[in-house]
């Protein structure tokens, strides 16, 4: 630590509190907008989801934050802190703890000393429980910074607002990009989907192609050998996650009702109903019940659909095919009856190749995206550690 620095610990240069406890039965008073943990976000608070509870006149004081308090999530994200910048004062749930330092101005090094300490992965030393993590108050009491000068302090905290004012500039630039591309992308598709031009039919999925579910899921009844089969969770749009692949028993005499081969399509039952993505290995896959696999009559119907689907869902056309008042499902039923636009082939063959094109670019900068976030986090990371070391 640099000459003239000290560690304190917050029970020294703050006063900490948690929020209220919300308990239906007891709770009286007005309804107030209150914080929980997920409003909270490093640096910063998402108001888009504000619940309210209620809150007796006498309680303002304890449950409130105030213009300069840190707010700090306890659970959920322990660790994760913003500052309070708003002159009306706002209520805060259990799930935060409040810290008001003696010198406010120590506020914002403490939230940049914070989430230094969770980018390097030395934060949740400090967390408590077994399964869910809790930064508790005891935690928090014993919890040391580095506290330098003031007026050095100051300037370094100067020097990190501007660089990473920046940076968020050139994420949001990044996003904006992104968010271009995949405008264009959609775009595109509704726009070849709905002119619906010369030669062009309708036909429901059960005229040209065969479609079934996968094998559920029974380990009293299952019985084979241990085979890796696909979820709706492994089915991503266009793709799929093979990090998170399960096991279950399958039997010789049920390789052909329940795999997927180079060339089928599979569609999310429920889960996300209506996600698909092509199996384009060679090798087949075993899928599960929540799967749908469909293998088209002409193979190059296949890519065509998927990307209808695709279309439907960002138009919201999609859901009206779904049942289910809770958790929605897009059956084997509807399916049966779902209607494709199909063109002459020849003209499919052209705008799937132009699909192509466009989602590769889309993917293109989906990775730039992704490794531009990598790349300023590692900058951020390391602007920290300087600030913390002394060397900025």
């Amino acid at each position: 630590m640099k000459k003239g620095w000290e560690k304190k610990r917050i029970s020294e240069i703050a006063r900490h509190s948690l929020g209220k406890m919300l308990d239906k039965s007891k709770n009286k008073g007005e309804p107030k907008p209150y914080l929980r943990n997920l409003n909270v976000r490093w640096g910063e608070f998402d108001l888009s989801d504000v619940l309210e509870m209620r809150f007796l006149p006498e309680e303002a004081e304890k449950y409130t934050a105030v213009k300069g308090d840190v707010l700090i999530c306890e659970g959920g994200y322990p660790g994760r802190a913003a500052i309070w910048d708003e002159d009306e004062p706002i209520y805060f749930q259990k799930a935060l703890h409040r810290v008001r330092f003696h010198e406010p101005e120590r506020n914002k090094w403490f939230v940049y000393y914070l989430q230094f300490r969770d980018l390097e992965g030395t934060l949740k030393k400090h967390f408590n429980g077994a399964g869910i993590q809790h930064f508790t108050g005891e935690a928090l009491a014993q919890f040391e910074i580095p506290v330098p000068p003031l007026a050095e302090q100051q300037r370094i905290v100067g020097v990190l607002d501007e660089a990473f004012a920046g940076l968020a500039t050139a994420q949001a630039t990044a996003e904006k990009n992104l968010q271009n591309a995949r405008a264009l992308f959609e775009s595109h598709l509704q726009s070849v989907f709905s002119q619906r031009g010369k030669g062009w039919v309708e036909k429901p999925v059960k005229e040209i192609a065969k479609h079934s579910l996968g094998k559920m899921l029974d380990k009293a009844k299952t019985k084979g050998e241990p085979q890796p089969y696909l979820r709706n969770l492994n089915v991503r749009w266009f793709t799929f996650d093979l990090s998170d692949v399960l096991q279950m028993p399958f039997l010789p005499a049920e390789v052909e009702k329940y795999t997927a081969i180079k060339g089928d399509v599979l569609i999310c039952e429920g889960g996300y109903p209506g996600r698909a993505a092509i199996w384009n290995d060679d090798e087949p896959i075993y899928f599960q019940k929540a799967l749908h696999r469909v293998r088209f009559h002409e193979p190059e119907h296949s890519k065509w659909f998927v990307y209808f689907l695709y279309a439907q869902d960002k138009s919201g056309e999609l859901k009206k095919h779904f049942n289910g008042t809770g958790i929605q499902h897009f059956t084997g039923e509807v399916l049966a009856r779902y209607e494709i636009p199909l063109p002459p082939l020849l003209e499919l063959r052209r705008a799937v190749a132009r699909f192509d094109a466009l989602a590769a670019e889309t993917q293109r900068l989906a990775s730039l995206y992704q490794q531009k976030l990598a790349a300023l986090a590692a900058l951020k990371k390391s602007l920290l550690h300087q600030a913390f070391s002394g060397e900025l």
